[in-house]
């Protein structure tokens, strides 16, 4: 019979807490907030500008993924697929930044949307 000391101890994962249903929301809000105070430029041209960041933040997903994949033969492989990660999620992050921007019913435009998406691709 084997020696029960000989076995591998696996650790215990720790588990992950669960965020409040409303940690997105109350970020986006927290983020915009925070954003507003100090933003350079108002009216208009400040809107533009946090709607043009997006172009920004996807720019950052091309360069991570041409990175991870080494496509730049003069830098080689400069990026994980961690960091296209992180880049998507920034991405994420700017666009609902951006449309709380535009309204404080954020959550409701955002999930009247994507009910909308989820419709449209998966039917009922």
């Amino acid at each position: 019979m084997d020696d029960p000391t000989d076995a591998a101890v696996v650790p215990t994962p720790t588990p992950i807490a669960e965020p409040a249903p409303d940690a997105l929301w109350q970020t986006v809000d927290e983020l915009w907030a925070w954003l507003d105070a100090h933003r350079a430029v108002d009216g208009a041209d400040g809107l533009l500008l946090r709607v043009l960041k997006l172009s920004e933040e996807v720019g950052e997903v091309a360069e991570a993924i041409i990175g991870a994949t080494g496509q730049n033969p003069r830098k080689g492989t400069t990026h994980t697929w961690d960091d296209v990660q992180s880049e998507l999620c920034d991405v994420v992050i700017t666009a609902l930044v951006a449309l709380r921007t535009l309204t404080p019913e954020t959550r409701e435009v955002f999930t009247r949307h994507l009910a909308g998406v989820r419709q449209r691709s998966l039917g009922s």
